[in-house]
Protein backbone atom coordinates (compact mmCIF):
# COMPACT_ATOMS: atom_id res chain seq x y z
CA UNK A 1 0.00 0.00 0.00
CA UNK A 2 1.38 3.37 -0.96
CA UNK A 3 1.63 5.88 1.82
CA UNK A 4 1.14 9.55 1.10
CA UNK A 5 2.91 11.90 3.50
CA UNK A 6 1.73 15.47 3.76
CA UNK A 7 4.48 18.04 3.78
CA UNK A 8 4.87 19.95 7.00
CA UNK A 9 3.34 23.44 7.07
CA UNK A 10 6.72 25.05 7.68
CA UNK A 11 8.22 23.47 4.56
CA UNK A 12 5.39 24.59 2.32
CA UNK A 13 5.52 28.15 3.54
CA UNK A 14 9.29 28.68 3.81
CA UNK A 15 11.70 28.02 0.94
CA UNK A 16 14.61 25.74 1.65
CA UNK A 17 17.39 27.52 3.51
CA UNK A 18 15.38 30.66 4.24
CA UNK A 19 14.52 29.72 7.82
CA UNK A 20 18.08 29.66 9.20
CA UNK A 21 18.93 32.90 7.41
CA UNK A 22 15.85 34.57 8.82
CA UNK A 23 16.70 33.31 12.32
CA UNK A 24 20.26 34.56 11.98
CA UNK A 25 19.01 37.96 10.84
CA UNK A 26 16.66 38.20 13.81
CA UNK A 27 19.47 37.26 16.17
CA UNK A 28 21.79 39.84 14.62
CA UNK A 29 19.11 42.51 14.85
CA UNK A 30 18.46 41.59 18.48
CA UNK A 31 22.13 41.86 19.39
CA UNK A 32 22.50 45.20 17.62
CA UNK A 33 19.40 46.61 19.29
CA UNK A 34 20.42 45.34 22.71
CA UNK A 35 24.13 46.09 22.78
CA UNK A 36 24.59 48.50 19.87
CA UNK A 37 24.58 51.62 22.05
CA UNK A 38 27.03 50.00 24.47
CA UNK A 39 29.36 49.12 21.58
CA UNK A 40 29.05 52.67 20.25
CA UNK A 41 30.05 54.00 23.67
CA UNK A 42 33.17 51.85 23.64
CA UNK A 43 34.05 52.96 20.10
CA UNK A 44 33.53 56.62 20.99
CA UNK A 45 35.72 56.26 24.06
CA UNK A 46 38.42 54.60 21.95
CA UNK A 47 38.21 57.31 19.29
CA UNK A 48 38.69 60.13 21.81
CA UNK A 49 41.48 58.18 23.48
CA UNK A 50 43.35 57.98 20.17
CA UNK A 51 42.56 61.57 19.17
CA UNK A 52 43.30 63.12 22.58
CA UNK A 53 45.83 60.81 24.27
CA UNK A 54 47.20 63.52 26.54
CA UNK A 55 43.93 64.73 28.04
CA UNK A 56 40.99 62.35 27.55
CA UNK A 57 42.12 58.97 28.96
CA UNK A 58 43.76 60.49 32.05
CA UNK A 59 42.78 59.64 35.62
CA UNK A 60 41.77 63.25 36.31
CA UNK A 61 39.39 63.34 33.35
CA UNK A 62 37.85 59.97 34.20
CA UNK A 63 37.33 61.08 37.79
CA UNK A 64 35.75 64.29 36.54
CA UNK A 65 33.44 62.28 34.26
CA UNK A 66 32.20 60.19 37.18
CA UNK A 67 31.74 63.18 39.47
CA UNK A 68 30.15 65.76 37.18
CA UNK A 69 27.73 63.34 35.53
CA UNK A 70 26.35 61.75 38.68
CA UNK A 71 23.47 64.20 39.09
CA UNK A 72 22.46 64.07 35.37
CA UNK A 73 22.51 60.27 35.64
CA UNK A 74 20.30 60.29 38.74
CA UNK A 75 17.86 62.71 37.12
CA UNK A 76 17.73 60.53 34.01
CA UNK A 77 16.89 57.52 36.17
CA UNK A 78 14.24 59.59 37.96
CA UNK A 79 12.72 60.76 34.67
CA UNK A 80 12.69 57.16 33.46
CA UNK A 81 10.27 55.98 36.16
CA UNK A 82 7.14 57.80 34.86
CA UNK A 83 8.20 57.04 31.28
CA UNK A 84 7.79 53.34 32.12
CA UNK A 85 4.07 54.05 32.63
CA UNK A 86 3.82 56.14 29.48
CA UNK A 87 3.90 59.49 31.34
CA UNK A 88 6.42 62.35 31.50
CA UNK A 89 7.58 64.47 34.41
CA UNK A 90 8.74 67.83 33.04
CA UNK A 91 9.02 69.35 36.52
CA UNK A 92 12.28 67.59 37.41
CA UNK A 93 14.56 70.46 36.32
CA UNK A 94 12.54 73.06 38.25
CA UNK A 95 12.31 70.69 41.21
CA UNK A 96 16.07 70.22 41.24
CA UNK A 97 16.47 74.01 41.38
CA UNK A 98 14.01 74.38 44.24
CA UNK A 99 15.30 71.51 46.37
CA UNK A 100 18.96 72.48 46.23
CA UNK A 101 18.04 76.10 47.02
CA UNK A 102 15.78 75.00 49.88
CA UNK A 103 18.57 72.86 51.32
CA UNK A 104 20.94 75.84 51.28
CA UNK A 105 18.23 78.12 52.74
CA UNK A 106 17.53 75.81 55.66
CA UNK A 107 21.21 75.26 56.47
CA UNK A 108 22.67 78.72 55.80
CA UNK A 109 19.79 81.07 56.65
CA UNK A 110 17.66 78.94 58.94
CA UNK A 111 20.55 77.38 60.82
CA UNK A 112 18.96 73.91 60.69
CA UNK A 113 21.05 70.77 61.24
CA UNK A 114 22.06 69.58 57.80
CA UNK A 115 20.63 66.10 58.37
CA UNK A 116 17.17 67.48 59.13
CA UNK A 117 17.36 69.91 56.21
CA UNK A 118 18.16 67.04 53.83
CA UNK A 119 15.26 64.92 55.12
CA UNK A 120 12.80 67.80 54.73
CA UNK A 121 14.03 68.46 51.20
CA UNK A 122 13.71 64.82 50.14
CA UNK A 123 10.24 64.62 51.69
CA UNK A 124 9.23 67.76 49.78
CA UNK A 125 10.42 66.25 46.50
CA UNK A 126 8.40 63.09 47.17
CA UNK A 127 5.25 65.09 48.01
CA UNK A 128 5.53 67.08 44.78
CA UNK A 129 5.84 63.80 42.91
CA UNK A 130 2.64 62.57 44.56
CA UNK A 131 0.96 65.86 43.60
CA UNK A 132 1.99 65.36 39.98
CA UNK A 133 0.53 61.86 40.06
CA UNK A 134 -2.76 63.10 41.51
CA UNK A 135 -3.03 65.81 38.85
CA UNK A 136 -2.44 63.30 36.09
CA UNK A 137 -4.50 60.38 37.40
CA UNK A 138 -7.34 62.00 39.35
CA UNK A 139 -7.68 65.38 37.66
CA UNK A 140 -7.04 63.70 34.27
CA UNK A 141 -4.60 66.40 33.12
CA UNK A 142 -2.10 65.37 30.47
CA UNK A 143 1.27 64.65 32.08
CA UNK A 144 3.05 67.18 29.85
CA UNK A 145 0.71 69.99 30.89
CA UNK A 146 0.38 68.98 34.55
CA UNK A 147 4.11 68.64 35.24
CA UNK A 148 4.97 71.71 33.19
CA UNK A 149 2.51 73.71 35.28
CA UNK A 150 3.87 72.21 38.48
CA UNK A 151 7.40 73.04 37.36
CA UNK A 152 6.45 76.67 36.77
CA UNK A 153 5.00 76.84 40.29
CA UNK A 154 8.17 75.31 41.72
CA UNK A 155 10.26 77.89 39.91
CA UNK A 156 8.08 80.66 41.34
CA UNK A 157 8.61 79.26 44.85
CA UNK A 158 12.35 79.16 44.18
CA UNK A 159 12.39 82.84 43.22
CA UNK A 160 10.25 83.70 46.25
CA UNK A 161 12.62 81.90 48.64
CA UNK A 162 15.76 83.47 47.21
CA UNK A 163 14.32 86.80 46.05
CA UNK A 164 16.12 86.05 42.78
CA UNK A 165 19.56 86.12 44.42
CA UNK A 166 22.07 83.38 45.18
CA UNK A 167 22.41 81.91 48.65
CA UNK A 168 26.07 82.02 49.68
CA UNK A 169 27.38 80.51 52.93
CA UNK A 170 29.13 82.70 55.48
CA UNK A 171 32.84 82.64 56.28
CA UNK A 172 32.44 79.45 58.30
CA UNK A 173 31.18 77.64 55.21
CA UNK A 174 28.97 74.56 55.15
CA UNK A 175 29.28 71.59 57.51
CA UNK A 176 32.07 69.28 56.34
CA UNK A 177 29.89 66.21 56.72
CA UNK A 178 27.36 67.76 54.37
CA UNK A 179 29.83 68.66 51.61
CA UNK A 180 31.42 65.22 51.94
CA UNK A 181 28.17 63.76 50.64
CA UNK A 182 29.43 64.76 47.19
CA UNK A 183 33.12 65.58 47.41
CA UNK A 184 34.40 62.48 49.21
CA UNK A 185 35.79 59.35 47.56
CA UNK A 186 35.31 55.63 48.13
CA UNK A 187 37.71 52.96 46.87
CA UNK A 188 39.54 55.71 45.00
CA UNK A 189 36.42 56.78 43.08
CA UNK A 190 34.05 59.72 43.63
CA UNK A 191 31.29 58.68 45.97
CA UNK A 192 28.51 60.14 43.71
CA UNK A 193 29.26 57.38 41.21
CA UNK A 194 28.24 54.83 43.81
CA UNK A 195 24.96 56.69 44.42
CA UNK A 196 24.18 56.23 40.72
CA UNK A 197 25.08 52.53 40.81
CA UNK A 198 22.92 51.90 43.88
CA UNK A 199 19.95 53.76 42.38
CA UNK A 200 20.31 51.93 39.07
CA UNK A 201 20.45 48.57 40.85
CA UNK A 202 17.37 49.33 42.95
CA UNK A 203 15.39 50.42 39.88
CA UNK A 204 16.58 47.36 37.92
CA UNK A 205 15.49 45.12 40.80
CA UNK A 206 12.09 46.78 41.09
CA UNK A 207 11.33 46.96 37.37
CA UNK A 208 12.73 43.62 36.26
CA UNK A 209 12.30 41.32 39.25
CA UNK A 210 9.34 42.53 41.32
CA UNK A 211 5.58 42.54 40.56
CA UNK A 212 5.50 46.34 40.95
CA UNK A 213 7.79 46.73 37.96
CA UNK A 214 5.75 44.34 35.83
CA UNK A 215 2.59 46.28 36.68
CA UNK A 216 4.24 49.56 35.68
CA UNK A 217 5.31 48.11 32.33
CA UNK A 218 1.82 46.76 31.68
CA UNK A 219 0.33 50.17 32.45
CA UNK A 220 2.77 51.83 30.06
CA UNK A 221 2.02 49.29 27.35
CA UNK A 222 -1.79 49.34 27.62
CA UNK A 223 -3.45 51.09 30.55
CA UNK A 224 -6.91 49.87 29.47
CA UNK A 225 -5.77 46.24 29.47
CA UNK A 226 -4.14 46.77 32.87
CA UNK A 227 -7.50 48.00 34.21
CA UNK A 228 -9.27 44.97 32.78
CA UNK A 229 -6.94 42.50 34.49
CA UNK A 230 -7.38 44.24 37.83
CA UNK A 231 -4.21 46.32 38.13
CA UNK A 232 -4.91 49.58 40.03
CA UNK A 233 -3.42 51.81 37.36
CA UNK A 234 -4.04 55.09 39.17
CA UNK A 235 -2.28 54.00 42.33
CA UNK A 236 0.77 52.60 40.54
CA UNK A 237 1.06 55.64 38.29
CA UNK A 238 1.10 57.85 41.39
CA UNK A 239 3.81 55.58 42.80
CA UNK A 240 5.86 56.22 39.65
CA UNK A 241 5.60 59.99 40.01
CA UNK A 242 6.39 59.74 43.73
CA UNK A 243 9.52 57.75 42.89
CA UNK A 244 10.56 60.39 40.41
CA UNK A 245 10.00 63.14 42.99
CA UNK A 246 12.04 61.23 45.57
CA UNK A 247 14.99 60.94 43.19
CA UNK A 248 14.76 64.65 42.32
CA UNK A 249 14.77 65.54 46.04
CA UNK A 250 17.89 63.45 46.65
CA UNK A 251 19.53 65.00 43.58
CA UNK A 252 18.74 68.48 44.94
CA UNK A 253 20.55 67.70 48.19
CA UNK A 254 23.57 66.41 46.27
CA UNK A 255 23.59 69.46 43.98
CA UNK A 256 23.70 71.71 47.04
CA UNK A 257 26.60 69.69 48.45
CA UNK A 258 28.40 69.90 45.10
CA UNK A 259 27.93 73.59 44.26
CA UNK A 260 27.83 74.82 47.89
CA UNK A 261 25.71 77.80 46.82
CA UNK A 262 22.02 78.22 46.08
CA UNK A 263 21.44 79.23 42.45
CA UNK A 264 17.75 79.88 41.61
CA UNK A 265 18.22 78.85 37.97
CA UNK A 266 20.68 76.06 38.65
CA UNK A 267 18.38 73.14 37.92
CA UNK A 268 16.90 74.01 34.54
CA UNK A 269 20.05 73.08 32.62
CA UNK A 270 19.64 69.47 33.79
CA UNK A 271 16.18 68.92 32.29
CA UNK A 272 17.22 68.25 28.70
CA UNK A 273 20.14 65.88 29.47
CA UNK A 274 17.90 63.92 31.84
CA UNK A 275 15.28 63.24 29.16
CA UNK A 276 17.94 62.53 26.55
CA UNK A 277 19.37 59.85 28.83
CA UNK A 278 15.99 58.35 29.70
CA UNK A 279 14.69 58.22 26.11
CA UNK A 280 17.96 57.13 24.53
CA UNK A 281 18.25 54.46 27.21
CA UNK A 282 15.01 52.88 25.99
CA UNK A 283 16.85 51.86 22.79
CA UNK A 284 19.49 49.80 24.63
CA UNK A 285 19.57 46.61 26.73
CA UNK A 286 15.76 46.32 26.59
CA UNK A 287 14.97 47.95 23.22
CA UNK A 288 11.52 49.46 23.02
CA UNK A 289 10.99 50.14 26.71
CA UNK A 290 12.58 52.36 29.33
CA UNK A 291 15.00 50.50 31.60
CA UNK A 292 17.61 51.36 34.20
CA UNK A 293 20.64 49.69 32.61
CA UNK A 294 19.94 51.23 29.22
CA UNK A 295 19.64 54.64 30.86
CA UNK A 296 23.09 54.23 32.43
CA UNK A 297 24.54 53.31 29.03
CA UNK A 298 22.86 56.36 27.45
CA UNK A 299 24.17 58.73 30.14
CA UNK A 300 27.64 57.25 29.69
CA UNK A 301 27.72 57.87 25.94
CA UNK A 302 26.48 61.44 26.51
CA UNK A 303 29.17 62.04 29.13
CA UNK A 304 31.91 60.61 26.92
CA UNK A 305 30.75 62.59 23.90
CA UNK A 306 30.49 65.92 25.74
CA UNK A 307 33.82 65.43 27.48
CA UNK A 308 35.55 64.58 24.23
CA UNK A 309 34.23 67.51 22.23
CA UNK A 310 34.95 69.89 25.11
CA UNK A 311 38.55 68.73 25.39
CA UNK A 312 38.84 69.01 21.61
CA UNK A 313 38.19 72.75 21.95
CA UNK A 314 34.57 72.98 20.81
CA UNK A 315 32.75 76.30 21.25
CA UNK A 316 30.34 76.83 24.14
CA UNK A 317 27.27 76.49 21.92
CA UNK A 318 28.17 72.93 20.95
CA UNK A 319 26.88 71.50 24.24
CA UNK A 320 23.19 72.55 23.81
CA UNK A 321 23.44 71.59 20.13
CA UNK A 322 24.72 68.14 21.10
CA UNK A 323 22.00 67.67 23.72
CA UNK A 324 19.19 68.87 21.45
CA UNK A 325 20.32 66.81 18.47
CA UNK A 326 20.76 63.74 20.62
CA UNK A 327 17.27 64.21 22.07
CA UNK A 328 15.75 64.22 18.58
CA UNK A 329 17.69 61.09 17.68
CA UNK A 330 16.71 59.47 20.98
CA UNK A 331 13.00 60.13 20.45
CA UNK A 332 13.18 58.77 16.90
CA UNK A 333 15.08 55.64 17.95
CA UNK A 334 12.76 55.07 20.92
CA UNK A 335 9.72 55.22 18.62
CA UNK A 336 11.39 52.89 16.12
CA UNK A 337 12.27 50.39 18.85
CA UNK A 338 8.71 50.45 20.18
CA UNK A 339 7.26 49.83 16.71
CA UNK A 340 9.69 46.98 16.08
CA UNK A 341 8.71 45.46 19.40
CA UNK A 342 5.01 45.63 18.49
CA UNK A 343 5.66 44.11 15.06
CA UNK A 344 7.71 41.31 16.60
CA UNK A 345 4.90 40.57 19.06
CA UNK A 346 2.31 40.50 16.28
CA UNK A 347 4.51 38.21 14.17
CA UNK A 348 5.00 35.85 17.11
CA UNK A 349 1.23 35.71 17.62
CA UNK A 350 0.66 34.86 13.94
CA UNK A 351 3.29 32.12 14.06
CA UNK A 352 1.69 30.69 17.18
CA UNK A 353 -1.74 30.61 15.54
CA UNK A 354 -0.31 28.98 12.42
CA UNK A 355 1.47 26.34 14.47
CA UNK A 356 -1.82 25.49 16.19
CA UNK A 357 -3.50 25.03 12.83
CA UNK A 358 -5.85 28.00 13.21
CA UNK A 359 -6.45 30.14 10.11
CA UNK A 360 -5.71 33.88 10.27
CA UNK A 361 -8.73 35.91 11.25
CA UNK A 362 -8.71 38.56 8.50
CA UNK A 363 -9.02 36.32 5.40
CA UNK A 364 -11.80 34.24 7.02
CA UNK A 365 -13.81 37.35 7.80
CA UNK A 366 -13.49 39.01 4.41
CA UNK A 367 -12.92 36.41 1.69
CA UNK A 368 -16.06 34.59 0.41
CA UNK A 369 -16.04 30.88 -0.34
CA UNK A 370 -15.85 29.78 -4.01
CA UNK A 371 -19.53 28.77 -4.01
CA UNK A 372 -20.57 32.19 -2.62
CA UNK A 373 -21.56 30.62 0.67
CA UNK A 374 -20.16 31.66 4.04
CA UNK A 375 -17.15 29.67 5.17
CA UNK A 376 -18.66 29.18 8.63
CA UNK A 377 -22.28 28.53 9.32
CA UNK A 378 -23.98 29.11 12.60
CA UNK A 379 -26.34 26.28 13.47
Amino acid sequence: MATHTEPSPDRTRTPSGDGPRRGTGRLRGHLIGTYGLLALTALLFLAFTVALPGSFPTADNLTSLLSTNAIPAMLALGAMIPIVTGKFDLSIGYGLGLWHVLTMQLIVVGGWPWQFACLVTIAGGTLVGVLNGLLVELAKIDSFIATLGTGSVLYAVTLWITNGARIVPGPEGLPAWFTDLYTSTFLGLPVPAFYVLVLAFVLWLVLERLPLGRYLYVIGSNARAADLVGIPTRRYSIYAFAGSGFVVGVSGVLLAAQQQIGNPSGGQDYLLPAFVGALLGSTAIKPGRANALGTIVAVTILAVGLSGITLAGADFWVTPLFNGGTLLIAVGLAGLSARRRLRAGAAATRRSLSADGEPPAAPVATEPAPNDEPRHRVA
